[in-house]
């Protein structure tokens, strides 16, 4: 998956996130929500497959609740 797919999924990755995560995490997703993708990555950045991008922005997520926490 390259830069620029991973952009037009970027929707849909967070959309997956949202619906698995408890409602007391939403203002953490909000947050993640307001990123722009093309922020995230480089037009060189290349993901392995689909699961691999989605675990990039599960990092992402999972980094921001780890912040709010402390």
């Amino acid at each position: 998956m390259d830069a620029f797919e991973f952009v037009m999924n970027y929707e849909k990755f967070l959309k997956e996130i949202e619906t698995s995560i408890k409602p007391e995490l939403l203002p953490v997703f909000e947050k993640l929500k307001l990123v722009d993708p093309t922020d995230l990555i480089g037009p060189d950045n290349f993901f392995v497959s689909s699961s691999h991008a989605r675990g990039f922005v599960w990092s992402l997520f999972l980094r921001e609740v780890s912040k709010s926490q402390n």
